[in-house]
């Protein structure tokens, strides 16, 4: 059984985690297939959403605990070593221009929370929970959660769930804002496919220069943000997605940004 199994659903690309049986756990196989596969369908320009999910009941248990017992893998420079290799494709899914939506099926725990949150939106079954688990194991957090999980839901908030392992329901997660929204199992990759289509049917460079805007005022300055702002607005401008735009509204009428 392949450990990640990607799905295309035209622009859009599903990747599904697919260990079931260990609850989706990053363990090193399935590490070992995100690593080309991440930068894979980043570069394809006909993939222009991403859904991450998981196989079964959980979205992913995170790190492979049993793997950790060996004295050797727990070495200073062998963890950064492997940290190094993970922030290779966590990084780009958190910089990249694509929209990538998170469908938390089932449990979302310590890396596969963190992995949650590289996403841009978050769409959970109302069977979905969300809990760190670092601390519980002595471990730090990892794959960005503690740059990524305080500006989800604030420092406090995030302080309790990554110090006190605080459960959150997906009903909760959603008031705090952990999620976009709450579905029924069933309808989840409808929810979360419905989303991604629509995005992958929008303007192309808009919505990447909206990212790009967005990740950029947490690092900015006033100043540096504005000009930033400036030169997204001139390549906004310029695109024929923009022109488009601007047609479809005059004669009112949807924009067709795509030919697919």
């Amino acid at each position: 059984m392949d450990a990640v199994v990607i799905e295309r659903h035209m622009a859009v690309a599903v990747l599904r985690l697919n260990r079931p049986e260990t609850m989706n756990a990053l363990q090193a196989d399935v590490k070992a297939v995100l690593e080309p596969t991440i930068p894979a369908l980043v570069a394809d320009d006909s993939v222009r959403a991403i859904v991450i999910t998981g196989s079964g009941r959980a979205f992913s248990a995170g790190g492979d605990v049993r793997s950790m017992q060996d004295p050797e893998g727990r070495r200073g420079p062998v963890v950064r070593t492997r940290m190094q290799r993970n922030h290779s494709w966590s990084r780009l899914l958190l910089d990249c221009d694509k929209p990538v939506i998170a469908a938390v099926n089932g449990a979302a725990v310590g890396g596969g929370l963190a992995l949650a949150l590289l996403a841009d939106l978050v769409v959970a079954s109302s069977e979905a929970y969300f809990m760190s688990g670092f601390t519980r194991l002595g471990a730090a957090p990892d794959l960005g959660i503690a740059l990524t999980l305080p500006h989800a839901i604030g420092m406090l908030r995030a302080k309790e769930m990554l110090l006190l392992n605080k459960r959150v329901a997906a009903e909760e997660a959603v008031a705090i804002g952990l999620a976009n929204r709450v579905v029924a199992p069933e309808r989840l990759m409808d929810e979360a496919l419905s989303m991604a289509q629509e995005l992958a049917a929008g303007p192309t460079p808009s919505i990447s220069l909206t990212k790009m805007l967005m990740k950029r005022a947490y690092e900015d300055g006033v100043e540096q943000f504005f000009e930033r702002e400036q030169m997204a607005q001139a390549v906004a401008f310029s695109s024929k997605e923009f022109a488009e735009g601007v047609e479809a509204f005059v004669a009112k009428r949807r924009a067709r940004f795509h030919e697919d």
